[in-house]
C-alpha cells in the first residue's frame, strides 16, 4: 500500500509540473533561458570573481536577494584592504587567486559566476565560464575590444542554456519600464537626436597629458598576483596607477568615461529605438588627447541610419568637467541624481550638469538622468498637456541582481543578456577607438569592419593575447 501511494504521489507531482510548464508564458523560455532543476526555495550556487570595490558591491547585492549561495571567492589581490569586508562576510567560503584553478577544483559545485573585475579581464573569465556551462553576471562594459564582445556573444549563442546578464543595473529599474511603455504607446517616437552627458571629474583629470611612456615600475604589493591581474594583456610593469579603479584611465585596460557611464545613460535608447551599430563615429572634440589614457574631455558624434520606420539618429556624447552640452529651452534644473550609486573611492559629487540625456523627437523633447532615473517631458507646460495621455508604467518585478538569479532558475528572462548588451558595448568600443586614434571612424555595419583606417580596423581586435591565454579567443 505504501509503495502504491508513493508511486501515485510521484505521478501526480510529475503531472502537475508538466501542466505548470505548459501554462508558463513563452517569454520565459526565450534565448535558451529554460526552466532548470531549481525548486522555488533553492538557491543558485554562485562563485564571485573580483571581490573588492565594485566587485564587492555586486556580491552584496546578489547575496541580499536571498537567491544565491556563495560557494567560492576569487580575487588576484586577496586579503588586500579593499577585499577584507567580503572575506569577513563569508569567512568559510573557499578562496582562490586564479579563476582557472577555482573552476578546476570546484567546477562541479558552481552554477553561476559574478564578474566584478577590470574591463579588460571580463573577457577570459566570461569565456571560460560559458564554455563550462556556468551562468554569467558580468559588470559593464562587457569587454574592452569590439572583437572580444563579438566572441562573447558568439559563445553565448553557442551555449543557449547559459544565462547572461551585463551589470548595468538601471536596466531593471523604472527607466527601463517607462521607456518601453512610452515607445509602445507612441509617446517616444521619431527620435532624431540624443545628447548624452557625463560631466563629473574622472580619476585622470589633472594628469600630465604630454607623456611619452607608461609610468615607471613600482614594487608589487605582497597580496597581489600581478601576473594573473594582467591576464591576456602584455607589456606592463606594476604601478599603483594601473590598479584599484585606476585601470579605467588607460586605453590598454579600461573604457574611460564612455564605457563606464554610457551603459547607464544610453542603454534604454539603444534597445527600444533599435539603434544597433553606428555607421560613423566622429571625435568632434578631444582635449588632452594622448596615446596612453583618455582625454580630459571628449565630444563624440555617433550616427545611426534609418531603421524600419524610424528616422536616422545622431547621438552626441559629452564628457569632461567643463564640456557641457547645449541645453534646450525649458530644460529646468537637474539636481544630484539619487539613483546614482556612490563610487568605490568616495561619495558622488555634484557636477555643473549631472549625468543624463536629452532626447529630441519630432514633437516632444525628454530629459532624463542616469541608471534607473525616469524621463520627463520638457518644457513643463508640455508635460502638463501630455499628462493625461501617458500610459501606466508597470513596476519592476525584480531588481537586476534578482532578475539574473531568477533567470538562472528559469523564472524570468534577463533584461540585459548578451544579445542586448553586446551591441551596446560595441558602440562604446567604437567610440573609444575614435578617442584613442583621434580619427573619424567609418564603419560597415553589415561586415563589422572599419573602412576609414587600417590601423583603427586592426584595433577592433587589438594586439594578440599573451602566451597561455590564446584559448579564450576560440569559440
Amino acid at each position: 500500500m505504501t509503495d502504491n501511494n508513493n508511486a501515485r504521489r510521484r505521478f501526480l507531482k510529475q503531472a502537475l509540473l508538466a501542466s505548470t510548464a505548459a501554462a508558463m508564458p513563452g517569454f520565459l523560455f526565450a534565448n535558451g533561458q529554460n526552466p532548470s532543476r531549481f525548486g522555488a526555495a533553492e538557491k543558485v550556487n554562485l562563485a564571485c570573481i573580483g571581490i573588492g570595490n565594485r566587485g564587492g558591491d555586486i556580491i552584496r547585492e546578489l547575496h541580499n536577494t536571498g537567491l544565491a549561495n556563495i560557494v567560492a571567492l576569487c580575487d588576484v589581490d586577496m586579503e588586500a584592504p579593499h577585499t577584507l569586508a567580503i572575506l569577513k562576510m563569508f569567512p568559510n567560503v573557499p578562496r582562490f587567486k586564479d579563476f582557472r584553478q577555482m573552476f578546476d577544483k570546484m567546477g562541479n559545485q558552481i552554477e553561476a559566476v559574478s564578474i566584478g573585475t577590470p574591463d579588460f579581464s571580463h573577457f577570459p573569465i566570461t569565456m571560460m565560464a560559458i564554455d563550462l556551462g556556468k551562468h554569467v553576471y558580468v559588470e559593464k562594459p562587457m569587454a574592452r575590444t569590439f572583437n572580444e564582445v563579438e566572441l562573447m556573444m558568439k559563445a553565448a549563442r553557442k551555449n543557449p542554456k547559459v544565462v547572461t546578464q551585463m551589470g548595468n543595473q538601471g536596466h531593471s529599474e523604472a527607466n527601463y519600464f517607462q521607456y518601453k511603455s512610452w515607445v509602445e504607446a507612441g509617446i517616444i517616437k521619431d527620435v532624431t537626436a540624443i545628447t548624452a552627458h557625463m560631466n563629473m571629474p574622472r580619476r585622470w583629470h589633472g594628469w600630465d597629458t604630454k607623456i611619452t611612456s607608461f609610468p615607471p615600475a613600482e614594487t608589487i604589493p605582497d597580496t597581489l598576483d600581478w601576473n594573473i591581474w594582467q591576464m591576456q594583456t602584455q607589456g606592463h610593469q606594476y604601478n599603483k596607477d594601473f590598479v584599484n579603479g585606476q585601470w579605467r584611465c588607460w586605453f590598454d585596460f579600461g573604457m574611460g568615461a564612455l564605457g563606464d557611464w554610457g551603459a547607464h545613460i544610453l542603454d534604454t535608447s539603444h534597445q527600444f529605438l533599435d539603434l544597433g551599430l553606428p555607421y560613423e563615429v566622429d571625435p568632434i572634440k578631444l582635449d588632452g588627447h594622448n596615446n596612453f589614457f583618455y582625454p580630459m574631455s571628449s565630444t563624440l558624434s555617433f550616427k545611426f541610419p534609418k531603421r524600419g520606420g524610424m528616422p536616422p539618429v545622431e547621438v552626441k556624447w559629452y564628457d569632461g568637467i567643463d564640456n557641457l552640452p547645449p541645453i534646450p529651452a525649458g530644460y529646468g534644473v537637474q539636481g544630484l541624481d539619487p539613483n546614482i550609486p556612490p563610487p568605490s573611492n568616495g561619495a558622488v559629487t555634484a557636477a555643473k550638469l549631472n549625468p543624463g540625456k536629452i532626447i529630441y523627437g519630432k514633437d516632444l523633447t525628454f530629459k532624463g538622468g542616469s541608471h534607473g532615473s525616469t524621463l520627463s517631458i520638457i518644457p513643463e507646460e508640455k508635460a502638463k498637456e501630455m499628462a493625461s495621455r501617458l500610459p501606466v508604467v508597470p513596476l519592476s518585478p525584480s531588481n537586476h541582481f534578482a532578475n539574473f538569479l531568477k533567470a538562472c532558475k528559469g523564472e524570468e528572462q534577463t533584461r540585459s543578456s548578451f544579445d542586448i548588451a553586446g551591441p551596446l558595448s560595441q558602440v562604446f568600443c567604437l567610440g573609444v577607438l575614435a578617442q584613442w586614434t583621434g580619427e573619424k571612424i567609418v564603419f560597415d555595419r553589415k561586415r563589422k569592419k572599419i573602412t576609414s583606417s587600417k590601423n583603427a580596423n586592426e584595433l577592433l581586435i587589438g594586439p594578440p593575447p599573451r602566451k597561455g591565454w590564446e584559448q579564450y579567443y576560440k569559440v
